[in-house]
């Protein structure tokens, strides 16, 4: 790689150093090797199913504790919403209205999405507001062609001339509609929190992190319903945001993993995708850290439920936590006895997920109990995870490690090769998918808090392709947050419904019943 001074200069006004960038180039002429699967995780193999009763127990653990602990809910929330509105960005850029219907149009295009969109136009939650622009805009609106009016709709509420939301944050963008407000997706986060994730004093923190130059619209949007919410919560909200750390982007190179410039001859940089967060959650500090997306939210009457079951994988992670950090001080005051280091295999097999080395009955006493407590002396987190339904995205495995280990994990798609029949049915043979519904422990047993760096597996991100101005570039994707970046966490699969798992990937979720206050007629 032939470097300039004006290179160098770029690389440490990020925070990154020519070694750094050079060991990102060499990580693309290597590649990424694909994770090996061993098997699915399912009920009777690494995910937990909880009896009526037993999550009443954990729900009152949870509750008797909550008050003396320090929690705060961690939101993602920097995604535009740009791959919300795809199939209406490509509406915009294909249809003609002035040459077909918008019969003819949806038929030979097999545009299904816009014809969903268009049965369920007045149950978005933003009808009235682009409706009511777009009339000022066009007097004769109403004797215009379906296809003109829709066209027209869709032009007003996405470009920049009108309502502009295709270049909104996910967050911000209107989600439900109530009989006297629209809430955006950033407040329902509120509404939520408020059941699960407050103080004795009332006070419910929130952690966003969002790209920078949306801070002053989440803070505006904030300030406009921070009293109606606190009112009706009971709630004193503390929000905080963080941005992804420039020292974090990865650097895109040419499909002959040469550095790709610019036309002004300039290195390009990407965000490392949402593993480069787990810098941000590192800088947290609280005794439980909650972990959920932005996009998954449910109109309110349904928040109890979801409410419920935070609490239920709270109090797991506390009764993990108190088993955890008791085996812990008592090693420190004492040798185990040979009956102590049975049972406490017996819990990390059975509680923790893990499995231990083949020969690990020949260690000497010294090394069973150092192997012990290394398994042990690490961030926790409880893992939600739901009935799969297709849907894209990653879940539970057991996979081979390269030393032979075999560990529970979350995996993504592309960390997989599907061109290898095996692995391809073990993909296809998952029970469960995971939607990063997290309760998240990082703190150790003398209280103080783990340094998340030291338990990324670095070899766990991927090379993705990119398009930049038509030409077509390799990017390089940090181990993600809930994947690889968490990698070597003690991990205990909670299977949790459906009803909790309600994501708007597509702009048509808002029509499911999640995020209705009325259901179709």
């Amino acid at each position: 790689m032939n470097i300039t001074d004006k290179d160098i200069k770029l690389i440490k006004s990020k925070g990154l150093t020519v070694k750094k960038v050079l060991s990102q180039i060499e990580i693309f002429k290597n590649e990424i090797p694909f994770v090996v699967l061993r098997s699915a995780a399912s009920l009777d193999n690494g995910i937990l199913k909880f009896t009526d009763h037993y999550q009443t127990e954990l729900t009152k653990l949870y509750e008797s504790r909550s008050s003396s602990l320090e929690t705060v809910k961690f939101v993602p929330a920097s995604g535009a919403a740009t791959r919300m509105f795809k199939d209406l960005f490509r509406f915009l850029d294909n249809y003609e209205y002035e040459k077909e219907s918008l019969n003819s149009y949806t038929n030979h295009e097999k545009a299904n999405a816009i014809r969903l969109f268009l049965i369920g136009l007045e149950k978005f939650p933003f009808y009235d507001i682009v409706m009511e622009k777009v009339k000022s805009s066009y007097p004769n609106f109403e004797s215009l062609s379906e296809g003109r009016q829709l066209y027209i709709f869709v032009e007003m509420m996405l470009k920049e001339k009108g309502l502009n939301f295709g270049a909104y944050p996910k967050g911000l963008l209107p989600f439900h509609k109530y009989a006297d407000s629209i809430s955006t997706s950033f407040e329902e986060h509120l509404y939520e929190a408020a059941g699960y994730n407050k103080n004795a004093n009332g006070d419910s923190k929130l952690h966003f992190t969002i790209s920078k130059e949306h801070l002053d619209a989440f803070e505006d949007e904030f300030e406009r319903i921070k009293k109606k919410v606190e009112e009706k919560t009971n709630t004193n909200f503390l929000i905080t945001y963080s941005f992804q750390k420039p020292e974090t982007d990865t650097i895109a190179v040419t499909q002959n993993n040469e550095p790709y410039r610019t036309e002004e001859g300039d290195l390009l940089f990407r965000p490392g995708g949402h593993g480069a967060l787990i810098e941000n959650l590192n800088d947290l500090d609280a005794n439980i850290i909650y972990i959920k997306n932005i996009d998954n939210v449910v109109v309110r009457k349904y928040q109890d439920e979801v409410s419920g079951y935070k609490k239920i994988l709270a109090g797991k992670l506390i009764e993990i936590q108190d088993e955890v950090f008791r085996i812990l001080n008592s090693i420190d005051k004492k040798t185990p006895s040979e009956a102590e280091l049975k049972d406490i295999k017996k819990f990390l097999v059975q509680q923790l997920n893990v499995r231990l080395p083949l020969d690990f009955d020949k260690f000497a006493e010294k090394y069973k109990i150092q192997f012990l407590k290394e398994s042990l002396n690490r961030p926790i987190r409880i893992c939600g995870m739901v009935i799969n339904e297709g849907e894209p995205g990653g879940g539970p495995f057991w996979i081979k490690k390269e030393n032979g280990r075999v560990v529970l994990q979350i995996i993504e798609t592309p960390q997989i090769n599907s061109d290898d029949k095996i692995q391809h049915d073990i993909l296809n043979s998952a029970t469960h998918f995971n939607p990063v519904d997290l309760v998240c422990g990082v703190k150790d047993y003398k209280g103080n808090k783990f340094n998340l760096q030291n338990f990324v597996d670095p070899d766990a991100g991927f090379i993705t392709e990119k398009t930049i101005n038509g030409n077509s570039v390799k990017a390089l994707e940090l181990p993600g947050l809930w994947n690889g970046a968490m990698a070597n966490w003690i991990s205990v699969f909670v299977e949790v419904p459906l009803t909790t798992f309600n994501p708007v990937k597509t702009v048509s979720d808002l029509l499911k019943s999640a995020h209705q206050v009325k259901l179709f007629s």
